[in-house]
């Protein structure tokens, strides 16, 4: 897949702590990656009806492609704030090297 072709979300819920970090987090990897030009697109959640449209478990929800590449199977959509399993325990958003395997496994 061509990498210009990749689309990039970051599903938010308007006012969570952890939006910013996310998207701070998705730059550095994609600059890392030479992907400079990548646009990242935010999208707020703002009611249950979008978070079962979008399948959102939480913010924030990094898609790539349309799909979660850190989904836990069974999670309920929802309008909640979202934990991720990392080597050091849960975080708010996922680390680098988890950010850099997602994108590029999806390259």
């Amino acid at each position: 897949m061509p990498k210009d072709a990749m689309k990039i979300e970051l599903l938010i819920v308007p006012g969570c702590p952890n939006a910013e970090p996310a998207a701070d987090r998705l730059r550095q990897v994609l600059d890392e990656l030479g992907l400079h030009e990548m646009p990242i697109q935010t999208r707020a959640i703002t009611d249950h009806a979008a978070a079962e449209a979008a399948r959102f478990t939480g913010s924030p929800t990094i898609l790539i492609d349309g799909q979660d590449p850190f989904a836990e199977p069974g999670r309920a959509p929802g309008l909640t704030c979202r934990l991720y399993r990392t080597p050091g325990g849960l975080a708010g958003v996922p680390t680098a090297d988890q950010v850099r395997q997602a994108l590029t496994s999806a390259l």
